[in-house]
């Protein structure tokens, strides 16, 4: 890609006094977790070219921060994507866990799509616990995509759980509201309880030692550092101990599924969307359907949204959608015009709220229980115009999400602008139910969080050599 990116951004002003610039956030991690001996291909050079802009945007701040200094150091959207996953675990574990899995789209310098699939499965033992996807699925995508070495995608979470961070009001919004969640398990007590027994507020300083543990084998060992040895074992033992029906061969045959992404025509968009093969394909397809239906009866672009929520959750049987379903979207453009869009889920805020034995991992909860319903609302997006990158986001949480997600698809189809965070057609639902758009021109893109939460888009330079 030629032309250079510019970016705005958004981000909480409570984060900005004394943070650390996305460029040297990065330095600061790898110096904190011993990793200075990166490859020195991977680090800015002294002489350099302009700049060019990578962005990053996620619920979580810390996480959208970790995003961008990883874009910042020339890393892929890949890179930033699975980066904040990582973060996540650590920052944000009421919606994203090792435990848990998701969908990701990836479109390459060569502007093709791939859908990552690892979802989260019910083991065949039954039980109360899912079998997770998530790790395998970020670890192949790096393998496929990844631009900078593993061990920098890993660190900024290992560092955050091992030597603490502070609650942000994205996590503290969601940590009121689960206090009986929180006290069912020692692990979250211990991490998010006061010594008053209340939840932590934004700002107040916590950490999940075991976790950094795990996150350092995982580091070291990649999906082999998670799928087997001591941190497999754990969660065995603890699985059985708890009447889960997890095996250790279905554990260790953890995989993503890669297929092409489903693509549709939308004015003068190419739209990608997960496949029908997935719950939440084939809903985010019917979706869009209906709001396209919504827009041309009320000829108002996002008219009747409501409606057509309704409409296609009774299309699919389903009712009583559950108000927390423990999900999160996030995506990342890089500076060659790469992008990746992911939607995560833990089946349930906090999952199975059950913290597995010494490992610091929060456990999914069953994709056959109610709140596996969650898959199916998880609806990251990719859009381009003339080749180029035009949209790349994720709705997440429930139907709203992907309404939201969808909206902004058909708002970007219609010629609206989506320029500032107040574009964003919003879930009404927030924190719950989030969407986060990244919304590119030719001459700039910009980071849209969803306007009733407390995410952030960051923007990086990038020094090219």
């Amino acid at each position: 890609m030629s032309r250079r990116f510019t970016a705005l951004f958004v981000l909480p002003a409570f984060l900005l006094g004394g943070c650390q610039s996305a460029t040297t956030m990065g330095d600061h991690v790898a110096s904190t977790l011993g990793l200075e001996d990166e490859p020195h291909s991977y680090t800015a050079s002294i002489i350099s070219e302009p700049k060019r802009t990578g962005i990053a945007v996620a619920d979580e701040p810390l996480a959208a921060r970790a995003g961008a200094a990883i874009l910042a150091d020339q890393g892929s959207a890949v890179d930033a994507v699975a980066t904040m996953f990582f973060t996540m675990t650590a920052t944000y574990p009421v919606a994203a866990g090792l435990g848990g899995g998701g969908i990701c789209l990836v479109r390459d310098v060569s502007g093709q799509v791939t859908e990552f699939d690892f979802l989260t499965k019910a083991p065949k033992a039954g039980g109360y616990f899912a079998l997770p996807g998530a790790v395998a699925g970020f670890t192949t995508m790096h393998r496929l995509y990844g631009a900078m070495p593993w061990q920098r995608i890993v660190a900024p979470g290992e560092a955050f759980a091992s030597t603490g961070f502070p609650v942000s009001q994205a996590l503290a919004a969601r940590l009121g509201p689960e206090q009986t969640i929180l006290r069912q398990d020692a692990g979250l007590t211990a991490e998010f309880l006061d010594s008053a027994g209340s939840p932590l507020v934004a700002g107040a300083e916590t950490r999940n030692v075991p976790l950094g543990v795990t996150l350092g084998q995982i580091r070291l060992g990649k999906a082999d550092g998670f799928y087997q040895g001591s941190v497999a074992a754990n969660i065995l033992a603890y699985s059985s101990a708890q009447g889960g029906g997890i095996s250790a061969g279905e554990l260790a045959a953890a995989a993503a599924v890669q297929s092409p992404a489903r693509s549709r025509s939308t004015g003068d968009l190419m739209s990608y969307l997960p496949g029908a093969h997935t719950g939440a394909g084939a809903f985010s397809a019917a979706m869009m359907d209906s709001l396209a239906r919504a827009a041309r009866a009320t000829r108002n672009p996002g008219g009747g949204t409501q409606l057509a929520v309704s409409q296609t959750l009774a299309s699919f049987g389903a009712a009583n959608v559950p108000g927390d379903l423990g999900s999160t979207g996030f995506a990342a453009v890089d500076a060659n015009g790469a992008a990746a869009s992911c939607a995560v889920t833990l089946n349930g805020p906090f999952g199975a709220a059950r913290t597995a034995g010494n490992t610091g991992v929060v456990l999914a909860a069953t994709p056959s229980s109610q709140v596996g319903l969650a898959s199916a609302f998880l609806a990251p997006v990719i859009a381009t115009r003339n080749g180029a990158v035009a949209l790349a986001g994720a709705g997440a949480g429930g139907p709203d999400g992907t309404a939201a997600a969808m909206n902004a698809v058909l708002d970007a189809a219609a010629g609206r602008q989506l320029g500032k965070r107040g574009d964003l057609r919003g879930t009404g639902r927030a924190p719950y139910d989030t969407v986060n758009m990244i919304s590119c021109s030719p001459e700039s893109c910009v980071a849209l969080t969803d306007p009733g939460a407390h995410g952030a888009g960051v923007a990086a330079e990038v020094t090219m050599r």
